[in-house]
């Protein structure tokens, strides 16, 4: 292979380190009006009343809404939600109206001058208290909503999906369980963090079609979702996202476009621009939802687990259009990368009067594996065996059965494991450093398959110059990742074309081809197959034209160094560029005309699993493996946990590019360090305490470990040259990982994140009363 695992240069590199990269919040057009959002004070209250009308008379003022311009629900998963606040709020913070403005300062004064009147109700600020028969409802209308079939909200209550796995006999491998252990965990909300905060422009032109510009991941998502809140005919609404920056699920569905159509509808052709504050981000974007975990686990003296008994309570917020869906995947990877014959899962999600839930890095997958990796490890030490060897004996191999009861073909959790050991001396015993510092390390394996609905697709366009360069038209979106990048390489692999000659275009619904959604860690999966075949569709053509050209039968050409050459004869040959337009015949005649490649992919075979067990033979298109090992270093006096090295381990199927997949896996793990022991959102009566990065801390400069990183490759059948995603599961461990090094380091074990200093401390004086 010529291009793929090479460390080819990122393909926007040029322009993000230069700043001539433009984001929507750099976009200025003539007649901009600006707006802002009124926004609820109360968590949870019933809107009495909204008077407009002095706002509407302020000059400068062009255009007012409140709910009733938004009366339709949407939502991805579950038609839960409108833009706006319609008959009553469901968290602070939430719109109740907004305005247009000339300049934002005038838009700021007009808010002021709207009166709303609310009259505030109980709010439910714990997911596990929602559960309760007499807790407030926070939608009594749930059974009027709309949802998908593998969805299972329950109408009257709090829950809007409960996903169960039912494997085996679970009272039957209790029974055969030398020790039963019950373990408890708590996961708060965090924020997404990117650098870019969410901003949005629309404009209706004089034909009524709009046009919305938007940092967001995924154009297609947004365009449907606004299509249906706004009853907009998709021919006559574009989304286009020139360029994100950074996203982690948070940019994935719709936010702020929703409130910028209606006012754009009344502002008569001029466009409208709204930028999220950063405390914004904090309170109005998704957050990850919050996720009690208990555990019951049944174990054998000699280390086989035969039994687990899940109970996963996710605090899905004041909506949970998406978030219904995350609790779904938490479900059916609810034994983490482990061969249990007997498992019971109960994953639930619970509206609460939250900032609203959805996806986040990972998708579920950070919070559960903080909760089962410690759970492994406390197992391991009930037993007295090694938190290596408990997990050489469960953890999945090829022809073992995970939780869904699939049959795993590929697997190389146990390489993975093994790349760790070596790399970290889980056996040394001298952990005091000097008087006041300490010394631990800490394991933790995990896993992810794509958290998304089996017959959801991707798509891709090559059109070949006649120069012999190509433009590869896509609607993948690079949100830091690399995906640009890799899907030019797999293109220039298949068409023996110089990734320098290949120009890359995303993000425009009306320009380049469908793409569902760039979540889930299944770009290079997904857009890469249909790369592939939109390839291959541009090498029939190429073989057709090329044996009429050459006078060769086309099974007897091949592509190489950008020319249609002869498998038997070399020097006869036809650059690709001379046949882009077709063929120009002796005659004058012409035959084909310019060679357009297209090509569209849905993973084969991948199908529902049973509503009442959770079963099912391939209920995802594939699972990522991987491992990872921390060194930390604490200091007794206060608390203070450093960490100091991170081996990290994934099998990955195949590299397309080194050097960009290094940088997943360590952004990845800081990442992971931050969820670890610094990111939480606090929050008191429903109300963020923290939305600022004064309070909210993220790792720095100052934080960053060694870190090692290491791969195996077994190839992933139907993954574009064996390669599956990696950029969400390098994540997954790294919190669990830290909590078990600190256990290891002074024999207490934290169960809820973040593992903060104050935490530590209070475990330790705790531990020696």
């Amino acid at each position: 292979m010529k291009y793929i695992g090479e460390s080819v240069n990122r393909v926007d590199g040029i322009k993000k380190v230069t700043g001539s990269l433009k984001y929507v919040d750099d976009m200025k057009m003539h007649g901009m009006l600006h707006a802002v959002v009124k926004r609820s004070p109360y968590p949870h209250a019933k809107i009495i009343s909204i008077d407009t009308s002095e706002a509407e008379k302020l000059p400068g003022v062009k255009a007012v809404i409140t709910g009733k311009d938004v009366p339709n629900r949407a939502g991805l998963y579950l038609e839960d939600k409108t833009f706006l606040a319609t008959d009553k709020v469901r968290y602070r913070g939430e719109a109740v109206a907004a305005v247009a403005a000339e300049t934002k300062e005038i838009a700021k004064e007009a808010i002021e001058l709207i009166k709303v009147v609310y009259e505030e109700l109980p709010a439910v600020t714990n997911a596990v208290e929602g559960l309760k028969p007499d807790s407030p409802l926070v939608h009594p209308d749930l059974g009027k909503y709309k949802w998908g079939s593998i969805f299972y909200p329950q109408p009257g209550t709090n829950i809007s999906n409960h996903y169960k796995i039912r494997k085996g006999d679970i009272d039957k491998g209790f029974e055969e369980a030398d020790h039963i252990v019950e373990n408890s965990f708590f996961v708060p909300q965090i924020q997404h963090c990117p650098i870019e905060n969410h901003s949005a422009i629309a404009q209706m032109d004089a034909e009524g079609a709009l046009t919305v510009w938007a940092s967001c991941q995924s154009p297609y998502a947004v365009r449907k979702a606004l299509s249906v809140a706004f009853d907009i005919p998709l021919n006559k609404l574009r989304v286009l996202s020139p360029a994100v920056g950074g996203g982690f699920g948070g940019k994935a569905g719709t936010t702020l476009e929703g409130i910028v159509i209606p006012l754009a509808r009344k502002a008569k052709g001029r466009p409208v621009k709204l930028t999220y504050s950063r405390e914004d981000e904090f309170v109005n974007s998704f957050v990850r939802q919050g996720l009690h975990a208990s555990i019951k686990t049944g174990i054998t003296r000699d280390g086989k687990i035969v039994a687990v008994k899940n109970h996963f309570v996710w605090d899905g917020g004041a909506y949970t259009e998406y978030g219904v869906n995350i609790v779904r995947s938490g479900g059916y990877a609810s034994t983490g990368p482990y061969d249990i014959p007997n498992v019971w899962t109960d994953s639930i999600c619970v509206y609460t009067n939250h900032p609203v839930g959805g996806p986040y890095r990972g998708f579920g997958m950070s919070e559960i594996h903080f909760a089962i990796e410690q759970n492994i490890d406390m197992l391991a030490d009930k037993i007295g065996m090694s938190p290596v060897d408990i997990r050489k004996i469960n953890g999945l191999r090829p022809g073992g059965r995970n939780a869904t009861g699939q049959v795993i073909d590929v697997c190389g959790l146990q390489e993975c494991i093994d790349d760790v050991v070596k790399e970290l001396d889980f056996r040394k015993k001298e952990k005091i450093i000097n008087s006041k510092k300490v010394r631990g390390t800490g394991l933790a394996c995990g896993y992810k398959a794509p958290s998304m609905p089996n017959n959801v697709a991707s798509s891709a366009v090559i059109k070949l110059n006649e120069d012999g360069t190509a433009h590869l038209l896509v609607s993948a979106q690079d949100i830091g990742q690399g995906s640009d990048t890799v899907l030019v390489q797999i293109a220039s692999e298949m068409l023996s074309i110089p990734p320098s000659k290949i120009t890359i275009k995303t993000g425009d619904t009306d320009n380049s081809p469908y793409e569902w959604q760039t979540v889930a860690s299944r770009i290079t999966y997904c857009t890469g197959n249909a790369v592939i075949k939109a390839c291959e569709d541009i090498k029939e053509q190429l073989f057709e034209l090329a044996q009429i050209q050459l006078g060769i039968y086309k099974r007897d050409l091949e592509l190489r160094d950008e020319h249609v050459i002869s498998k038997i004869y070399p020097d006869k040959k036809v650059f690709i560029g001379d046949l882009a337009l077709g063929l120009a015949m002796p005659d004058g005649s012409g035959i084909h005309g310019p060679i357009i490649g297209r090509g569209s992919f849905i993973p084969d075979n991948v199908r529902n699993t049973d509503k009442q067990t959770g079963q099912g033979e391939k209920p995802v298109a594939f699972w990522t493996y991987g491992c990872q090992g921390v060194e930390i270093e604490i200091d007794t006096e206060t608390g203070k946990v450093d960490v100091l090295k991170v081996v990290s381990s994934f099998d990955v199927g195949k590299i397309i590019n080194p050097k960009l997949i290094e940088g997943q896996i360590e952004g990845g793990i800081v990442q992971g360090l931050g969820s670890g022991i610094f990111e939480e959102m606090i929050l008191e009566n429903g109300i963020v305490k923290n939305p600022s990065f004064v309070d909210y801390k993220i790792p720095t400069a100052d934080d960053m470990p060694e870190m090692i990183v290491k791969f195996v490759e077994n190839p992933e059948e139907a993954g574009p040259f064996g390669a599956r995603g990696v950029g969400e599961p390098c994540m997954v461990p790294t919190a669990p990982a830290i909590a078990n090094a600190v256990y290891d380091a002074l024999g207490i074990r934290i169960n809820s994140l973040p593992i903060t200093a104050e935490k530590v401390l209070k475990a330790l004086r705790e531990k020696r009363q």
